[in-house]
């Protein structure tokens, strides 16, 4: 098996160090990640300048590594045409948790999207972190665990996988949509100028089986996405009220 990795905190992670050496217990593994850090940047590409990317200044035992100066899908769509061979996109491990709604601007997430997009499974891997570094080795068991059910299969598929930061297990969750509240936090900087910080604070407890339910009670999530965000329902309701729009207006004929 061909596996890409790539991430959003950019090649100097630990995540993404940890994610290539367990990964090549499944096959080749090929690096191709940001230059610098590039969390919250969602599903942005670069379209007004060239794409660029180097050797890794820092070395990952027996794997090829570059470096590029653009964004995670950015990385993947340059990946993939480096390596075609490719049979799946890892992106992580992401420092910091994408859980719920934080799936709308998470670029670990927008990585394995674009995989997805590309045509070659995409599985997206995170975990929290705190006053220290996330403790890899106890994660990797459970990595592992999530990695081997995955790959045995080679359908194009998406996936959201959080771990704890001592799983007890892992769960197949859904993602939680329960409601959260933007804010901006106003503050200063040093010199005394106005600067802002925007920030969420969770509005609705997680809903039973979702994400952050299976992670507040320490098990691995593993939530399986698709790229259609149709309505089914609403979509339903609207054409069997005015169908015209829905499909006249389409240009069918």
């Amino acid at each position: 098996m061909n596996i890409l990795i790539t991430n959003d905190d950019g090649i100097y992670s630990p995540g993404i160090a940890a994610l290539a050496q367990t990964a090549l217990k499944f096959g080749t593994v090929r690096v191709v990640a940001p230059d610098v850090e590039q969390s919250s940047m969602g599903h942005a590409i670069t379209h007004s300048r060239p794409l660029t990317y180097k050797k890794s200044p820092i070395t990952f035992e027996g794997i090829e590594a570059f470096r590029v100066n653009g964004t995670p899908a950015d990385c993947v769509a340059l990946g993939l045409h480096m390596y075609p061979d490719t049979d799946v996109v890892l992106s992580g491990i992401n420092m910091g948790p994408n859980l719920g709604n934080a799936m709308w601007h998470s670029g670990t997430l927008a990585a394995a999207k674009q995989a997805v997009l590309f045509g070659v499974k995409g599985i997206a891997l995170s975990t929290p972190v705190g006053n220290t570094e996330p403790d890899f080795d106890t994660l990797k068991p459970f990595v592992e665990q999530c990695l081997t059910k995955l790959l045995e299969t080679d359908e194009i598929a998406l996936y959201n996988i959080n771990f704890p930061k001592k799983p007890t297990g892992i769960k197949w969750t859904r993602q939680s949509v329960a409601l959260y509240d933007g804010t901006v936090i106003p503050s200063e900087d040093p010199m005394g100028r106005r600067n802002f910080w925007i920030s969420v604070r969770s509005l609705e407890q997680a809903e039973e089986n979702s994400d952050r339910w299976a992670m507040e009670r320490n098990y691995v999530s593993i939530t399986p996405l698709r790229l259609d965000l149709t309505d089914e329902q609403r979509l339903k309701e609207k054409l069997g009220t005015d169908d015209v729009i829905g499909y006249q207006g389409l240009g069918t004929s």
